[in-house]
């Protein structure tokens, strides 16, 4: 299949002027920086979180020269609740509020289930849905709190639809995210809060490229649909459609970012 060329880059619209967001796992060039710069690019105010502090610090920086007095940082495992508690309460007291968050932090591998460990499966686990679990609760108390409403978006995977050998902790966690964010919207919606996820397949950075061979990457790209890997802006638009006014009237939902649903 040949591939289709990269659209061009979108312009931002001011779809989130004036709304603070936390996003976690947002220190590189994958998903969660590439969400960083586009709700910075839409008018939103961003505290990017990351558990490596020194590529945090530098995204942080290189973000703050394009758009100075909007952007901060935390570091924070989201495996620890007392760190994940200081990041929300930072973004409050900075910024008064807090309207979006973007639970993007998540963790990978590659383990044929009959080898694969405990430590190994628990801890693909404790840091793609159990982090997404703690960040989620942390920003439904002060959604609920705050009393304005907010949104939460939850990034998952398709591999939480289908199935791909030596990823069976990464793909339980994946579909866990999924129905996470289904019971945490139908909890919100009392008090005004949506909560969505995307479903990204293949969305190449330079980390993925040093852990996955060439010759899967290849394969997996042939799987898509355009013949080409995504752009993480590409899946980050998707986050601020569903961060924005746009989708006021969807929770609860599983966004493909992809040709690949089931």
């Amino acid at each position: 299949m040949t591939g289709v060329e990269t659209p061009e880059y979108v312009p931002g619209h001011g779809l989130l002027k004036g709304r603070t967001a936390v996003i976690t796992a947002a220190a590189g060039a994958g998903i969660g920086g590439a969400t960083a710069r586009r709700f910075l690019e839409e008018g939103a105010r961003v505290l990017i979180s990351d558990a490596h502090t020194r590529r945090l610090k530098e995204h942080e920086a290189e973000l703050a020269r394009e758009f100075p007095g909007a952007v901060g940082s935390l570091a924070c495992d989201v495996t620890d609740e007392a760190q994940v508690g200081a990041l929300f309460d930072t973004a409050v007291r900075d910024h008064g509020r807090l309207d979006i968050v973007v639970n993007n932090a998540g963790l990978g591998g590659t383990s044929a289930l009959v080898d694969m460990s405990d430590d190994q499966w628990s801890r693909v686990l404790d840091v793609t849905l159990g982090g997404t679990f703690r960040c989620t609760r942390a920003a439904l108390r002060r959604f609920r709190e705050g009393g304005h409403g907010g949104v939460v978006v939850n990034n998952s995977s398709v591999l939480g639809w289908r199935a791909q050998a030596g990823q069976a902790h990464y793909a339980a966690a994946k579909a866990g995210v999924m129905a996470l964010t289904r019971c945490a919207a139908v909890e919100a919606a009392e008090y005004g809060v949506r909560v969505n996820a995307v479903a990204p397949s293949l969305a190449m950075h330079p980390h993925l490229a040093k852990v996955t061979s060439a010759e899967l990457l290849a394969e997996l790209t042939a799987r898509e649909a355009f013949g080409r890997y995504a752009e993480p802006w590409e899946v980050a638009n998707a986050i601020v459609f569903l961060a924005s006014g746009y989708s006021s009237y969807l929770t609860g939902e599983v966004v493909s970012v992809s040709g690949q649903h089931p």
